[in-house]
C-alpha cells in the first residue's frame, strides 16, 4: 500500500512515516502542503492519504475537498492529522470527505487503530 503524507512540519512528517514504518509500511510519499499532495496525486497511484489541517499555500480540509471531488483519488481513503480538537473542526473534515480523524499529539498505537479502522 502507498501512502501520502501531507503536512507542512519536517518534525511531524519524520514522525509519521517511522512510526508508518514501525507498523510495516514502508511505501511512503511526501508533500509539504495540499497543491504538492495534489501534483503528487498525479504523479503516482496513492492507496491512502494521511494529512494535516493546517497548512501554507492549500489547507488539509481545502485538499480533502479537492481529492474527493476528483473522479481517480475520490475513493482513496483520508486521514486526517491535525490538532484542531473541536468537534465542528473534527465534523467538516468528515463531511469533506475525511475516513477519520486523530487530533495530535497522538500514539503509534491510536495511529495503528485508526489506520485499521479505515480498512477494516
Amino acid at each position: 500500500m502507498k501512502i501520502l503524507i501531507v503536512e507542512d512540519s519536517p518534525t511531524m512528517r519524520r514522525i509519521v512515516r517511522n512510526t508508518l514504518k514501525r507498523l510495516g509500511y514502508d511505501d511512503v510519499e511526501e508533500a509539504e502542503d495540499g497543491v504538492e499532495a495534489l501534483a503528487a496525486l498525479g504523479n503516482s497511484t496513492i492507496d491512502f492519504i494521511i494529512t494535516d489541517w493546517n497548512m501554507p499555500k492549500m489547507n488539509g480540509l481545502d485538499f480533502i475537498k479537492r481529492v474527493k471531488a476528483h473522479a481517480d483519488y475520490s475513493e482513496v481513503p483520508i486521514l486526517m492529522v491535525t490538532t484542531r480538537s473541536v468537534e465542528q473542526d473534527v465534523v467538516a473534515a468528515l463531511q469533506a470527505g475525511a475516513s477519520n480523524y486523530i487530533v495530535k499529539p497522538f500514539t503509534p498505537q491510536v495511529l495503528k487503530e485508526k489506520i485499521n479502522e479505515i480498512f477494516a
